[in-house]
């Protein structure tokens, strides 16, 4: 540790990013979620939901001398492979196969963070190879999910082994029952739509249903109302609006 460390305590971050409504791009968040809710740590140790804020995280970054980040990074490797990427080559990994935009995003915020001179002495990426990302509204996959464990065990050993002190709780945290249920994985899980009820790859059934059919009609600028095939539900309107006129 540098000397602006030997009077005080590391500030310490573990920081989860990626979407929890995209399958295994919410990994980071799911890890970073779990660790807090069975571990204890001291109180300059940060835990944190970074979701997909991108360059907004640059402030809680430069005030990191240990930043720890869990995420769904894209190895070129079977799915569910669990890679430790330290210091330097983190910002190289996440840019070599973007998974979302969100490592575009914080690409840019190590950039900023090394710029202002505020880079975290300590990084380590703690990233799973994802299997589906193309699910709006699913949740890890088992392969995936299955890497959580192992996740924050190395995220254990990594804190530990730089002296900060990370005790299993006696009981895991309580979820807030109050909360969203796409803050609790299991809640989530169980209470979502599924498929038959809500396609998840892009509703096809509402993009060929006679129902929503757009139609072409041209237009008269002579000065008529405009009219399109979307907007037949004023159809009475109009009819009604004809007959006062007679």
């Amino acid at each position: 540790m540098s000397g602006a460390m030997v009077n005080r305590p590391p500030r310490v971050l573990v920081l989860g990013i990626g979407n929890l409504l995209w399958a295994d791009e919410g990994f980071g968040v799911r890890a970073a979620e779990a660790f807090q809710q069975r571990y204890h740590t001291p109180d300059y140790v940060r835990v944190m939901d970074g979701g997909t804020q991108g360059v907004y995280l640059v402030q809680e970054v430069r005030e990191a001398d240990l930043l720890l980040v869990f995420d769904a990074i894209d190895y070129g490797l079977p799915p569910g492979t669990l890679k430790l990427i330290e210091g330097d080559a983190v910002p190289k990994y996440l840019g070599v196969k973007k998974v979302s935009l969100h490592q575009t995003g914080f690409q840019e915020v190590l950039a900023l963070a090394e710029m202002l001179g505020d880079y975290p002495q300590q990084l380590l990426l703690i990233g799973v190879q994802p299997e589906e990302i193309e699910d709006f509204g699913g949740s890890l996959r088992p392969v995936v999910k299955a890497q959580l464990e192992p996740a924050l065990q190395q995220a254990v050993t990594y804190l530990r082994g730089q002296g900060i002190p990370v005790q299993a709780r006696s009981r895991p945290l309580d979820i807030d029952p109050y909360a969203a249920a796409i803050g609790d994985m299991r809640r989530y899980e169980n209470e979502r739509p599924g498929p038959e009820q809500a396609c998840r790859l892009g509703d096809e059934r509402v993009v060929w249903s006679g129902d929503y059919r757009v139609a072409y009609r041209p237009a008269d600028l002579e000065g008529r109302s405009l009219r399109v095939g979307l907007d037949q539900h004023l159809d009475s309107y109009r009819q009604s609006a004809g007959k006062q006129q007679e």
